[in-house]
């Protein structure tokens, strides 16, 4: 099918212009003013914005996590994502300690391929890291198109490597044209944090909070930092929280070293107090947490100062009834948060209309940077001729309010029900295919494909 959107607003991360665009086969074919092509479908897009589909890097669908599943699979999860803006989405492959990578790549396709709605690719978590693991690290490289590699400095005894190994893991990365991608945050002080809650009897949500000062998320930044410095390997941190971690970072760059670095959507949005509605906060109960009001601005400034190269969302839902597993004690609550629909309309909303960042910062975060660090530009995260056409249709003005009752997540409840939004999405393309349009999904489960990447990028 080919396609040619007229008169629209294209945004890209380096510009803006009036333009039209035609796709075929795909991939983007021209762009330019007055195009004259006679196309299968015409968009007028008079007065609406243009720009790429959306890359989430941080998801975790149909993820085992204390003894549950998170509730959006590959299909629903990706519908949603496709329904606000997002076209591909990176989840995460969790390596069993004591099993094969390999092993873990076959469970996750096994939940991916036939599934996905839109398309998506895989981080690789390494939780145990010997000589044989290394092999296998190279061989995802090289024949897997897995070139990220997801490290926890926390949870002890299911997920977490020392730093013995996250050292040997960089250097292995770093040889082979990889990219680190961490959980920072310090899981000996946290552990021993929630043994005290929990010996006092503090059991509330507000204690899963209490729980993870900012000292172990800035403290394990800074210490991944110097562990990336040694090695020479390009790092990413994922769902960065806090001012204390920000500056970890921008210490770094005191010695000419580049650390990556990605924030969430929640986390330039909420703040901590909703961990006081007991027990309605569990549903905010995510790892790292919600932080303060000072945290959020450090964040948005840090965007602008090119600090914070991206932001997610850690999409990983949980209906009320697994959030209630906790209900008489906080460390039992499964933590996760739903918000892979609403990224790229809280973005523009609480971000460009507010006058806190750019429209081309908006596309940068959104899309250009996650598919420049992590292997996949240009022919993902851009409007350039011979790019996939994974383009969306953004009505600007138009406001809408944020609810269960509307979204397209498999979860009973929103984190952010009654929030009123101004910008919406209206069409989506993936691949030149229709996607979104008129509020209904076009595409349907296996629609979606696996996008394998290359080498870490050092453009950015």
């Amino acid at each position: 099918m080919s396609i040619l959107i007229k008169n629209g607003r294209i945004v890209t991360a380096s510009s803006s212009f009036i333009a039209d665009i035609y796709t075929e086969r795909e991939k983007i074919v021209a762009i330019g003013k007055d195009l004259q092509y006679d196309a299968d479908k015409i968009i007028d897009a008079t007065g609406k914005l243009v720009f790429p589909g959306g890359i989430d890097p941080h998801v975790h669908l149909d993820m085992p996590f204390m003894g549950t599943y998170s509730s959006d699979n590959y299909e629903t999860g990706t519908r949603a994502a496709l329904h606000g803006g997002t076209t591909m989405v990176i989840d995460f492959i969790l390596q069993t300690q004591g099993d094969t990578l390999h092993n873990a790549l076959k469970e996750w396709q096994g939940r991916s391929m036939g599934k996905a709605v839109g398309d998506y690719s895989y981080h690789m978590a390494v939780t145990d890291f010997n000589d044989e693991v290394a092999k296998e690290v190279v061989q995802m490289i090289e024949e897997e198109g897995i070139s990220s590699f997801k490290t926890f400095m926390a949870y002890k005894g299911a997920l977490m490597i020392d730093d013995g190994q996250m050292v040997q893991l960089m250097k292995v990365v770093k040889e082979h044209g990889g990219i680190v991608t961490v959980h920072a945050t310090n899981g000996d002080m946290i552990d021993a944090l929630i043994a005290k809650n929990r010996k006092e009897g503090n059991l509330s949500p507000l204690y899963h909070y209490l729980s993870q000062p900012e000292v172990t998320e800035s403290e394990a930044s800074a210490r991944f930092a110097d562990m990336l410095n040694y090695t020479g390997c390009p790092g990413y941190i994922v769902h960065m929280t806090c001012e204390g971690a920000l500056n970890a970072v921008r210490q770094a760059t005191r010695r000419n070293q580049k650390v990556f670095v990605e924030t969430c959507t929640q986390y330039l949005m909420l703040d901590a107090s909703l961990y006081e509605k007991d027990f309605e906060g569990a549903k905010w109960v995510m790892s790292p947490p919600l932080r303060k009001e000072k945290d959020r601005n450090a964040l948005w400034s840090g965007i602008n100062q090119g600090l914070v190269q991206v932001v997610g969302t850690d999409h990983c839902p949980f209906k009320w009834e697994q959030k209630l597993m906790g209900k008489d004690d906080f460390s039992k609550i499964p933590n996760g948060h739903p918000a892979i629909e609403h990224r790229m309309e809280f973005l523009y909303s609480e971000g460009v209309r507010k006058g806190k960042i750019s429209l081309e910062k908006f596309v940068e975060v959104s899309s250009t940077n996650a598919a420049k660090i992590f292997g996949m530009y240009p022919r993902k995260g851009t409007l350039a001729i011979g790019s996939d056409a994974d383009i969306v249709v953004f009505n600007p003005d138009k406001k809408h309010t944020i609810s269960v009752k509307t979204h397209h997540m498999n979860v009973d409840y929103s984190a952010y029900e009654g929030w009123e939004v101004t910008g919406k999405t209206e069409t989506v393309l993936l691949r030149g295919k229709i996607a979104i349009e008129n509020e209904e999904c076009k595409l349907k489960a296996g629609d979606g494909r696996f996008i394998p990447r290359g080498k870490a990028s050092k453009i950015i």
